[in-house]
């Protein structure tokens, strides 16, 4: 696509995005994820105005039910949203905003306003939940490592990571390797129980050092399970 095109899309983004919506009493639902982790993060509403300051300022903005106002989401707390991206869906009635959080998006202090869980599922729903919450901690450990490298929390090891760079990282990765491979020959299975997890962590690092999701490790292992085999 050429400059110009890019040039004339943006400028339809920002002059008639608003005339594609389908205003509810001259509101819109908006769902914010981190684009990142693709957990989401909290919904709000949107009206003309707040969805015209945030494609202007390209961090989120929502009308405020309750107050009657516009709402700059962090403005007070500091924990603004930079949007990456804004999407609705097909019938128009619903907005999606990728974001990159600057902390919480909850008023609670929690990463997403969705952290209280309804109990009480039948049996097997209670099974699929398992088996999806199984890794959680991998999610987890890569949205605490998404916040390590925007704050730079001093003393912090995953700083010291990010602040000496991908050769470091990558150093680091071969040492953990290599000591992975030790701990197997050795056959020594709690040692290869916490080398296995230090390389791990590590890996996760340098995807977010490489702005690589692990949604999308996950889903090309997905596609090469669903591949016909040949064995």
């Amino acid at each position: 696509m050429s400059n110009t095109s890019n040039e004339m899309k943006e400028q339809l983004s920002l002059t008639q995005v608003v005339e594609h919506i389908r205003w509810n009493d001259g509101l819109v639902p908006a769902i914010v994820q981190d684009a990142e982790t693709r957990e989401v993060l909290m919904m709000a509403y949107m009206n003309r105005e707040s969805l015209k300051l945030s494609l202007e300022s390209g961090e989120t903005w929502f009308w405020s039910r309750s107050r009657q106002e516009l709402w700059h989401k962090g403005a007070t707390s500091g924990n603004v949203q930079q949007i990456t991206s804004l999407k609705y869906d097909c019938d128009g009635d619903t907005l999606l905003v990728e974001v990159k959080p600057n902390g919480p998006a909850c008023h609670t202090g929690e990463v997403t306003c969705f952290h209280n869980e309804i109990t009480g599922l039948p049996e097997t729903s209670k099974q699929a939940s398992e088996a999806e919450t199984r890794f959680a901690v991998l999610g987890e450990l890569e949205s605490v490592i998404a916040e390590r490298e925007r704050e730079r929390p001093e003393g912090a090891y995953t700083t010291y990571l990010f602040d000496k760079g991908v050769d470091k990282i990558l150093k680091k990765i071969g040492e953990e390797a290599s000591e992975t491979i030790i701990a197997a020959k050795n056959k020594d299975n709690d040692e290869l129980r916490l080398e296995v997890s230090d390389l791990m962590y590590h890996l996760l690092v340098l995807l977010q050092e490489r702005k690589l999701p692990l949604d999308d490790i996950m889903s090309e292992l997905s596609r090469r399970h669903e591949r016909p085999r040949r064995d």
